[in-house]
């Protein structure tokens, strides 16, 4: 390796350290002896510039996260993820996944066991904003009639994810996104304990969250992983309100299924994005 990959590599190890570590010092020091004296104020500016963007770039992913807990505490939050998680990629809009683990196994967040579940919806919407694009398909619909349906399922938009929470998670961000519901009722629900799905997919040029009934929850996360449509309708065996013909038009209007693809030939157990698993 040769000396500017070395102190390329110093810098790096020098600038994600968490200050005031003995990791930190050890790489400061294998940073200054690369490196010619006196770096410390250079090392210092790109510190301060690498947490300013840390918490810019977290802020633009997690709107919601930052007014929950405040900009005091979410400033020195970015900097701890900064540090503990660093980039992997140049395109910091690529930096943020491990956010929903880190608030979760956060001992000063424990009274707020919701954040992590938040945290990942707001991820998906994050995703589902820089999802490829893709037109729906009418003219396909016209195989569920002609057509053994075990070789069918339905295609999703680019982007689409599905969460089932113990927490009222749609209603906590698309009451700081969209202002609906409002504050006091999603505190209510909150203390009553009141859990939800949600689905979050792209419409056009905007990220979409809706609430979701389980059974729906459950129909999405079949047909995310290809399950034929048969195998993946009886996941709403129990919801004797489900009707396919209803959801299906609304599920096209909205932009949520925009057509219908092969199904996968061997199909994979049932599972789906669900925060309540990994929420302790």
């Amino acid at each position: 390796m040769n000396m500017l990959a070395l102190q390329q590599q110093a810098l790096l190890a020098a600038l994600f350290e968490r200050p005031g570590s003995g990791a930190a010092a050890q790489a400061r020091e294998a940073l200054d002896a690369l490196l010619t004296p006196h770096t410390g104020r250079g090392l210092m500016a790109y510190q301060a510039n690498g947490h300013a963007l840390a918490e810019r770039s977290l802020h633009a992913a997690f709107p919601v996260i930052a007014a929950l807990i405040g900009h005091e505490n979410f400033a020195p939050l970015a900097r701890e993820l900064w540090h503990h998680h660093p980039p992997a990629h140049g395109d910091l809009a690529r930096w943020g996944d491990t956010l929903p683990a880190f608030l979760q196994h956060h001992p000063q967040l424990a009274d707020l066991p919701w954040l992590a579940d938040v945290a990942r919806v707001e991820w998906a919407l994050h995703q589902a904003a820089g999802a490829p694009d893709e037109d729906t398909d009418l003219a396909g619909f016209a195989r569920l009639t002609s057509e053994d349906p075990q070789g069918l399922t339905l295609a999703l938009a680019p982007g689409t994810a599905v969460f089932t929470s113990r927490w009222p998670v749609a209603s906590l961000v698309t009451a700081h996104r969209d202002g609906q519901p409002g504050l006091a009722e999603v505190a209510e629900r909150l203390q009553a304990g009141v859990g939800e799905a949600a689905v979050v997919w792209r419409q056009g040029l905007r990220p979409c969250l809706a609430g979701c009934s389980p059974a729906v929850a459950a129909l999405l996360g079949a047909l995310l992983q290809g399950l034929p449509l048969p195998d993946a309708l009886n996941t709403t065996a129990g919801d004797d309100a489900f009707d396919l013909s209803t959801w299906l038009a609304e599920a096209v209007q909205r932009g949520l299924v925009i057509g219908v693809a092969d199904a996968r030939l061997t199909s994979p157990s049932l599972s789906h994005t669900t925060p309540t698993e990994e929420t302790p």
